[in-house]
């Protein structure tokens, strides 16, 4: 049986964080962080399971280009006039990876982006991982505004964007 993408709910909440901490562990969230966001967005939200395990998570929601929030921090709602689907986190267990698992939550995020009149996806990559996100068609976009809270994702930390369309 392959790993599958469904929807994350707030009873999952336990294992993202237990995820969250091991691959982030200099990047701490709070689980209320993350459970703002699936309250606020759900349909953005997925897990990866594999045999009702869970192995993977991808937080996203609609957002403002050029803008990002600040890490650990709560929205307070989702913006009126959004222009792109803001990918939040993607997490997946290093055992996990190397299936095609990104690519699938990429494809998927794409078609949810189209669905909400989105035409771009905007993400901070972190740890490196800039390499990673080139491949789906992520750019990397300076925007000087953004440099007290790109700091606040670590010394890497690069502000990301890609069309929807690729």
């Amino acid at each position: 049986m392959q790993a599958q993408w469904t929807a994350l709910t707030a009873a999952d909440l336990d294992e993202v964080g237990r995820l969250s901490a091991a691959l982030h562990p200099g990047l701490p969230e709070r689980q209320t962080v993350f459970a703002e966001k699936i309250d606020l967005f759900p349909v953005g939200c997925r897990k990866l399971v594999k045999e009702g395990r869970l192995l993977g998570y991808g937080i996203t929601h609609p957002w403002r280009l050029d803008d990002i929030p600040a890490l650990d921090s709560f929205l307070g709602g989702l913006p009126p006039a959004p222009d792109c689907l803001y990918v939040h986190d993607v997490a997946i267990d290093p055992g996990a990876r190397g299936h095609g698992a990104a690519g699938h939550l990429i494809a998927d995020l794409r078609a949810l982006a189209t669905s909400q009149s989105l035409r771009k996806l905007a993400c901070v990559s972190v740890y490196g991982t800039d390499v990673m996100w080139s491949r789906y068609g992520f750019r990397t976009r300076k925007v000087e505004a953004l440099a007290d809270k790109l700091a606040g994702y670590g010394e890497s930390a690069k502000y990301m964007i890609a069309d929807v369309e690729s």
